[in-house]
């Protein structure tokens, strides 16, 4: 799509006031080897009549924003102590800005993303500056506006995942659209954000605590190199609230209440396990962020936009996770949840401290759930979003909002092609989880 996305001006934004020259340390969460990417949020917004106003209405917001989100505005590095081996970072804070994008496309509209696209990498240009290491220097804020071929805009954003998680990223998001609508004062802005990274600092654990996410298990079928080899297909359903009762209905044999998210995850990690056709006694992982805000102790205070999650592992064989049925892969979702309080955490803490303990990617499909981060209510002057999602449609499966249907939930994600109608049929049929 290189031709079709035409960028016609790029900005350094910095902060609109004098912001702290500092250097702040990130936390062991943070600096995980596994987040050392950038999450990549795309909204889609119908037709608008000036997008001169609106452009300088998101630069002028933009720059308000990083007063109090000051660090977004630095440069994230390692530490001088960390020995240079993948351990702690920290970002340098001199008001070096954000980076503000302004293109067109001749070709895309608003309908075009009514579907998935065609490759995983389709609307790659949408964010034009791709930042591959994070370290490198570039700015761990980055911003696209695109003015689309119907006159509609879609608005990437590029945040840095050692700055912050989905939670926090998304909480300044809305103060960006709240600015850009003009319906905040300064002393509003100011009372909406919290750094005290010391807060997760590594601390001495009672106990040494198994955490099977970072455990290593046996490649049987050429797991790793088959997503690598073959070619990713992106898919994308809807489930409305209809098909999520019948799910929950399908999933309640063993007598337990179960939330959409435990089903649904659930449901498409059986779907897509049994459209690979993996070997019966292939270990498989669920990967899925647990927000600990309110399970350590004391609660982290409110505004934290830190990594403040940990990771969640749901872990059977193939056999097990196909032939035991819904209702068998539902509780291992939920015993994996209610697995994390305050002493896991801290022993996470510490093995990713201490251990550099990582994810290991064999036999395990990731899932992230931005379908209750408020994405669909993000109004920049454009009205609300008609499309929410990721720039780039990856192997790691998404829980994404759906517009105008509070109750419903896309699930998109990229599987290989020899497996991506079976993985249809399957994620669109709840008989399929009777068996």
């Amino acid at each position: 799509m290189g031709s079709l996305v035409n960028v016609k001006e790029a900005t350094v934004i910095t902060p609109s006031d004098q912001t702290p020259s500092s250097v702040l340390s990130l936390s062991a969460l943070d600096s995980q080897l596994f987040l050392r990417f950038t999450i990549e949020y795309l909204l889609v917004y119908s037709p608008v009549s000036d997008p001169v106003s609106l452009s300088d209405l998101l630069k002028s917001a933009l720059s308000r924003s990083l007063v109090p989100y000051f660090p977004l505005s630095g440069r994230v590095r390692e530490r001088p102590d960390g020995g240079g081996d993948g351990g702690s970072l920290e970002v340098n804070c001199r008001g070096q800005g954000a980076l503000f994008l302004e293109a067109v496309s001749d070709h895309l509209t608003c309908l075009d993303f009514q579907k998935p696209p065609r490759h995983v990498t389709s609307w790659r240009k949408l964010l034009s500056l791709n930042v591959i290491d994070v370290l490198a220097g570039a700015p761990p804020l980055v911003v696209q506006l695109t003015w689309l071929r119907d006159g509609g805009a879609a608005l990437a954003v590029g945040v840095n995942h050692c700055v912050s998680d989905g939670i926090g990223s998304a909480e300044f998001l809305t103060l960006f659209a709240e600015l850009s609508r003009d319906s905040l004062s300064q002393s509003d802005v100011k009372r909406r954000h919290v750094w005290d990274r010391h807060l997760l600092n590594p601390s001495p654990v009672r106990d040494s605590l198994n955490h099977p996410e970072f455990n290593r298990v046996p490649d049987l079928c050429g797991f790793v190199n088959r997503f690598n080899a073959e070619r990713l297909v992106p898919t994308s359903v809807v489930f409305e609230k209809q098909r999520l009762n019948e799910l929950k209905k399908l999933a309640s044999q063993l007598g337990q209440s179960t939330t959409s998210f435990e089903v649904l995850s659930a449901h498409v990690w059986r779907s897509w396990a049994r459209s690979l056709n993996l070997p019966s006694n292939q270990s498989l992982k669920l990967l899925f962020s647990i927000n600990i805000r309110d399970r350590v102790k004391p609660s982290l205070p409110t505004g934290f936009y830190g990594n403040a999650f940990v990771v969640g592992c749901a872990q059977t064989t193939a056999k097990d996770l196909t032939e035991k049925g819904l209702s068998h892969a539902t509780m291992l979702v939920k015993q994996a949840k209610e697995r994390v309080g305050d002493d896991y955490v801290r022993s996470v803490v510490e093995a990713v401290s201490e251990a550099r303990a990582c994810p290991d990617p064999v036999g395990v499909l990731i899932l992230s759930q931005w379908s209750r981060l408020g994405l669909d209510r993000l109004d920049f002057g454009f009205g609300k979003p008609v499309h929410v999602g990721s720039v780039c449609c990856d192997r790691y499966c998404l829980l994404l909002p759906v517009p105008e249907q509070s109750d419903a939930v896309k699930v998109m994600v990229a599987v290989p092609s020899s497996a991506v109608d079976s993985y249809e049929n399957l994620v669109m049929s709840p008989t399929f989880n009777n068996n």
